[in-house]
């Protein structure tokens, strides 16, 4: 005769595994991890219980993507997090199977990564950035702020696919403004991108979004107020730290919303049926004594617009 005990006694809680990638290779978590991570225990995920993550760390080197992304399809992880383009691709690239959720990415659809934003087909889905959007928005705000604008020197990395020059030059044509290609490859590059900028004549600049550039905002922010240059960023942290503005989504969303579609594929949806996400709150950031120190008025229509104004 053999005994058993109760069914439930004998089953385990299915343990979710949790692929993600972290470009910097500190051991701290950034702004958007935690927020996830928190709101997936609201959802009733603990760590250690049945969940647990699996982060593989690029130490700054964006061309280990693929190897890590490689590595994390190896240990069959259930879902892969992406937060940033080249991450994506890297997923992509290394799975057809494993779903990809995405925090930030410009235009899926038209990058094809998805067959549409109702139906994203494949293993893939997520939030968009609408990076075109923004990008145009920002240059408006710039124009607005000052009128008699006309060079812009635009911020960006050629070598990652996140916000790019392409986006800046199409929103630049519709307000008549011309750009200065202002590329970032490396940290050591911002001194000089700064002294050719103001060299050519550029009044203003714009800064996009992409990781090498986000973990060196306070460098960036410090040069931009030296060279009396106003800047527009696509974060709100940037204005906390001593930037003139910023305009963009609301940072915490994504990730809160990301946990929500994680959710549902762990509990058996999958992405191809889940549509991505478009973000649906934005903020206009000011910081008036930045403005002061580098000589700027800010007209009062766009400062009756900000939703944060630092003085």
């Amino acid at each position: 005769m053999t005994l058993s005990g109760p069914v439930g006694a004998q089953q385990r809680e299915k343990i979710a595994k949790i692929g993600e990638f972290d470009l910097r290779g500190d051991s701290t978590l950034g702004t958007g991890r935690k927020l996830f991570r928190q709101s997936l225990r609201e959802l009733g995920y603990t760590e250690g219980k049945n969940v647990i993550y699996e982060t593989r760390s690029a130490e700054g080197n964006l061309d280990r993507y693929s190897a890590l992304a490689e590595e994390l399809v190896r240990l069959k992880v259930d879902v892969l997090l992406t937060t940033s383009p080249d991450e994506t691709l890297a997923a992509k690239n290394a799975t057809k199977t494993i779903p990809i959720v995405f925090f930030a990415q410009s235009d899926p659809a038209a990058s094809r990564l998805v067959d549409s934003l109702a139906r994203p087909g494949g293993n893939i889905t997520g939030i968009t950035t609408i990076a075109t959007e923004l990008s145009g928005k920002r240059l408006e705000l710039l124009k607005e702020t000052i009128p008699t604008l006309s060079r812009v020197a635009v911020m960006w990395n050629p070598k990652m696919s996140g916000e790019s020059w392409k986006e800046s030059q199409l929103a630049a044509r519709e307000l008549g403004l011309q750009l200065h290609s202002m590329e970032i490859t490396s940290a050591d590059k911002f001194g000089s991108a700064f002294k050719e900028a103001i060299k050519a004549g550029n009044a203003a600049m714009a800064v996009t979004q992409n990781p090498i550039i986000s973990s060196n905002q306070k460098q960036i922010v410090a040069l931009a107020t030296k060279s009396r240059l106003p800047a527009i960023f696509p974060r709100g942290d940037y204005v906390t730290n001593g930037g003139l503005m910023s305009y963009g989504a609301d940072q915490a969303e994504p990730y809160r919303r990301g946990a929500l579609i994680v959710d549902k594929i762990l509990k058996g949806a999958k992405p191809a049926d889940i549509p991505i996400e478009q973000p649906t709150k934005f903020e206009l950031v000011i910081n008036l004594k930045t403005a002061k120190q580098i000589g700027i008025t800010i007209p009062p229509q766009v400062l009756a617009r900000a939703d944060r104004v630092i003085k």
